[in-house]
């Protein structure tokens, strides 16, 4: 698969409060269903291992990936009951993460920059 020159990827990891891992799961789809109708999304799904739940997903460029995060403010809004951010990892050119760094500061996500 050829990426864009401009690719991001960000990498949330949630930990789901104790009894509540079906729930969380439940609302997966509609994550999904919402990302599947943004163009410059280029693959999002999820992982998990016991209580903790990854999402892979990837975008053309930073609007992307901020269109994206507007898109599913709501349903994070609503997991974040549920569920703790533990890690958040984005990557991509360092042009592209420039323009992330405001947008995402609140989030303490960890910069990895294109070689």
């Amino acid at each position: 698969m050829s990426l864009p020159a401009n690719f991001v990827s960000l990498h949330p990891y949630f930990k789901v409060h104790p009894g509540k891992l079906e729930e969380f799961k439940a609302g997966l789809d509609e994550f999904s269903e919402k990302t599947a109708t943004e163009e410059r999304n280029l693959f999002y799904d999820f992982t998990a291992n016991g209580d903790s739940v990854f999402c892979r997903e990837g975008y053309a460029g930073a609007e992307g990936l901020l269109a994206h995060l507007g898109n599913v403010d709501a349903l994070l809004t609503e997991a974040f009951k549920i569920a703790q951010l533990t890690r958040l990892e984005v990557h991509g050119p360092a042009a592209e993460l420039d323009k992330l760094r405001k947008p995402l500061a609140h989030l303490k996500p960890e910069w990895f920059v294109k070689v």
